[in-house]
C-alpha cells in the first residue's frame, strides 16, 4: 500500500489549486454554503471526476485534498496517469476547462442555508452552480523547478452540489470522443456503488436511472431539463409505475442474463428477434446522438430482424400517458383576460378630489342682454341689471366590489397568494368603473339595481348643456372613414371657440377613430399625420388617450328641428379633467373589509367607496358625435 502523504496533493504535489466552494454566495440551486459548512472535511482527501460522471470508471481522473478556510473549501488537485486523466490535465493547462464543481449529501440546512455536508468528489465541469468555484493556479512541475503558468478566472464559474434528496441525472458533458481507459492506481472512490456494467462493458442503463440505487445529485445550470426535472414533474401514480417498471427490468435482466426474449416482441408469433450485442450497439448510438429514435432509424439496414420486429412490435407500455409530467403553468398566478387599463389611471389621477362627497356649484349666468351695460338717456328711468343664478347639487353613492372564498381553497392553493391576487383584482375593477362612469356612465339600465346613477357620477358625455358642448357630424354626408375622420379633425378645432374650460384639454377617443386620423393621406398618397404627435399638435390637446369601453356607445336623441328620433354615436370628449371634481368623505375613501364566515367557513371581502362626481365649470368639455337618423324611427 502506498504512504498516503506521498500520493496526497497539497502544494507541490499538484497539478492544480483552486476554489472547490466559496461561502456566502447564492449557488443557482437556490442554496447558500455558509462558513464552515465542511470545516471537518479539512485535509481529506476525495475522488477527481469528470464532470459528476459516475458511470465508467475512466471518469475518474485523480483525486483532491480538501482545505477549509474562512472564504470556502479550497483544493489542490492531482491527475492520475490514465489516458483520459491526462487528457484533462492538459485540457486545464490550455484553459479549455476552467471551473471546478463539488458533489456533497447528508446536507444539513436552515432554510436555503447549508450548514454541514459531506463532500463526496470534487469535479472539473464546463459550468456549475457557485459563483466562484474556480481553478486559480495550474502547476506545471512539482519541486523546486515548480512554474505557474497562468491564473485562469472564468466569467461565470459555478459549483454543483448534491444532496440525499435528489437523483443523479444524466451528464449534460461527456468527455472526448476516445474512450478514456481505467485508472489502475487510483484507489479513492466515491461511496455510492459504481454502476452495474453488463458483460460486453455497457452500462445498464435501468439500474443508473434508478433513483434507489443512486440517491445522490448534482444541480446543473438550468439550460437543459434534467433526469430530475421530469420525476420532480409526475404525480404519485406516474412515480409508482416508473418505480414497478424499474424494478420488473431489474429481475428479468438478473434472471435471464442473456437476454434471450425480445424486447419488441409482442406476442407468440413474432420470430424475429435482436440479440443482446444489438441492444448494447443501441444503447451506446442513442446516448452519442441523444436519441434512441436516430440510433434505431440508423442501424434498420444493419441489424438483422430489426425492421421486422418494429413492425411487429405493439407498445411496450400501456397506458404509457401515466408517465407523461403534469401540465405546468408558464406563471405563478392566473393572467387576467382585461381591456386596456391605462386610460384608468389618466382618469383617476387626473380629477380634482375634495375631501366631502355632496358638490353644490352655483353660477350667475351674465351672459344675456339684460345684464349687459346700458346707455343713458337724459330724462329716461335707469333700468336695473337682471341675471340668473344657477345651482347644482351632486349627493354621493356606494359603489363596491364584493367577493369569498372558501377558507379550505385558501390553504390548498399553495402556488401563489391567492388572496393578494383576488385583492389586486377588485381594485383594478373598481377604478375602472368610476372612471369609466365619470367619462359615459357604467352604461347599465336605469332599472338595474347595479347602476351607478347619473345623478350621482354625473357622466361628462350626457352631461347639460351648461357643462358639456355637444357637437354632432352627419353620418350620411360624410359617409366613409376618411371624410369622417377629416370632419372630426375640423369639429375638434372649430368647438374650441366655445370652451371655457382649464388650460388645453385632452382627447379621451376610441382606437378605431385614431387609427382612421392617422391613415388620412392628401391627393398623392402622402399620409397627413406621420405621427400620434403631429395628430396632437393639429387638434390642439394636450393629449391623445383611447378608451376602449368608448367603442360602439350610442345614444337615442331626438332633435327640435324635425321632431325625428336620430341614433348619436360617440367619437371622442375632449375634457380637462381638472374641471371634474370627484368628492368623499373620510369614511367614504376606497376602504377593505374583510371577515370571516364560521357557520359557512369562508372568508369574504369587500371593497367599496362612497363619493360624487360632476363638472364644476360650465362650458369645461366638448363632446363629439356622429349621428343618423334611428332605423324605423
Amino acid at each position: 500500500m502506498p504512504d498516503i502523504d506521498h500520493v496526497r496533493p497539497g502544494p507541490g504535489n499538484s497539478d492544480f489549486q483552486g476554489w472547490a466552494s466559496k461561502n456566502n454566495l447564492l449557488c443557482t440551486d437556490g442554496r447558500v454554503i455558509r462558513e464552515n459548512a465542511f470545516a471537518h472535511q479539512n485535509g481529506a482527501v476525495v475522488p477527481l471526476v469528470w464532470n459528476h460522471r459516475h458511470d465508467t470508471p475512466s471518469a475518474i481522473i485523480g483525486k483532491a485534498t480538501l482545505v477549509n478556510k474562512p472564504d470556502g473549501v479550497y483544493c489542490y488537485g492531482l491527475f492520475n496517469n490514465t489516458k483520459f486523466g491526462q487528457m484533462c490535465k492538459e485540457l486545464v493547462a490550455h484553459g479549455d476547462v476552467t471551473s471546478l464543481s463539488i458533489l456533497a449529501n447528508q446536507l444539513k440546512q436552515k432554510g436555503h442555508d447549508v450548514m454541514h455536508g459531506m463532500i463526496r468528489e470534487v469535479s472539473l465541469v464546463l459550468a456549475g452552480a457557485n459563483p466562484q468555484a474556480f481553478i486559480e493556479d495550474m502547476d506545471l512541475a512539482h519541486g523546486e523547478d515548480a512554474e505557474y503558468e497562468a491564473r485562469i478566472y472564468p466569467q461565470e464559474p459555478i459549483i454543483c452540489h448534491g444532496d440525499d434528496d435528489f437523483e443523479e441525472q444524466e451528464p449534460e458533458n461527456t468527455p472526448p470522443e476516445e474512450n478514456p481507459e481505467g485508472n489502475p492506481t487510483n484507489k479513492s472512490e466515491p461511496e455510492s456503488n459504481p454502476t452495474p456494467e453488463n458483460q460486453n462493458g455497457e452500462e445498464n442503463p435501468v439500474e443508473n436511472n434508478n433513483p434507489a440505487t443512486n440517491p445522490e445529485l448534482q444541480h446543473a445550470d438550468g439550460s437543459e431539463e434534467t433526469i430530475q426535472d421530469i420525476i420532480d414533474s409526475m404525480n404519485e401514480k406516474q412515480k409508482n409505475v416508473m418505480y414497478y417498471l424499474v424494478a420488473t427490468a431489474r429481475e428479468e435482466n438478473k434472471e435471464d442474463s442473456t437476454m434471450a426474449h425480445n424486447a419488441f416482441e409482442s406476442g407468440a408469433n413474432t420470430t424475429a428477434q435482436l440479440t443482446r450485442e444489438d441492444f448494447a450497439l443501441l444503447a451506446k448510438e442513442a446516448k452519442a446522438c441523444s436519441s434512441l429514435k436516430e440510433a434505431v432509424l440508423a442501424h434498420m439496414d444493419d441489424m438483422e430482424g430489426l425492421s421486422d420486429a418494429l413492425m411487429h412490435a405493439d407498445y411496450g407500455i400501456e397506458n404509457i400517458e401515466y408517465l407523461f409530467p403534469d401540465d405546468r403553468n408558464v406563471t405563478r398566478q392566473p393572467q387576467f383576460i382585461q381591456r386596456d387599463m391605462s386610460w384608468v389611471s389618466s382618469v383617476m389621477s387626473g380629477v380634482h378630489h375634495v375631501p366631502f362627497s355632496r358638490i353644490k356649484s352655483v353660477f350667475a349666468d351674465i351672459t344675456a342682454d339684460e345684464a349687459r351695460a346700458k346707455g343713458y338717456l337724459k330724462g329716461k328711468l335707469k333700468k336695473e341689471e337682471v341675471f340668473t343664478l344657477l345651482k347644482r347639487s351632486t349627493t354621493p353613492q356606494t359603489i363596491y366590489k364584493k367577493q369569498k372564498l372558501d377558507r379550505d381553497d385558501i390553504i390548498d392553493i399553495v402556488d401563489f397568494d391567492v388572496v393578494a391576487w383576488l385583492k389586486s383584482e377588485m381594485r383594478m375593477m373598481l377604478n375602472e368603473e368610476i372612471a369609466r362612469a365619470i367619462l359615459v356612465s357604467d352604461g347599465r339600465s336605469t332599472a338595474s339595481d347595479d347602476k351607478i346613477k347619473e345623478d350621482n357620477i354625473r357622466p361628462i358625455w350626457t352631461d347639460a348643456d351648461l357643462y358639456t358642448i355637444k357637437v354632432g357630424i352627419d353620418s350620411v354626408t360624410y359617409n366613409d372613414d376618411d371624410k369622417l375622420a377629416k370632419e372630426f379633425i375640423r369639429q375638434c378645432i372649430k368647438s374650441r371657440k366655445d370652451y371655457k374650460g382649464s388650460g388645453n384639454p385632452a382627447l379621451y377617443t376610441t382606437e378605431e377613430m385614431l387609427t382612421n386620423m392617422l391613415l388620412l393621406e392628401d391627393g398623392i398618397g402622402h399620409r397627413l399625420y406621420k405621427t400620434e404627435e403631429e395628430l396632437r399638435t393639429a387638434l390642439r390637446v394636450s393629449k391623445i388617450v383611447t378608451v376602449p369601453v368608448m367603442e360602439g356607445l350610442t345614444r337615442e336623441v331626438t332633435h327640435e328641428a324635425d321632431s325625428k328620433a336620430y341614433t348619436h354615436s360617440l367619437m371622442g370628449i375632449i375634457v380637462n379633467l381638472t374641471d371634474y371634481t370627484v368628492g368623499a368623505d373620510k369614511g367614504g375613501a376606497v376602504s377593505m373589509f374583510d371577515d370571516f364566515d364560521i357557520d359557512y367557513n369562508q372568508q369574504k371581502y369587500l371593497m367599496e367607496t362612497r363619493c360624487s362626481g360632476a363638472l364644476t365649470k360650465p362650458y369645461s368639455a366638448i363632446t363629439i358625435e356622429s349621428y343618423a337618423v334611428k332605423a324605423g324611427g
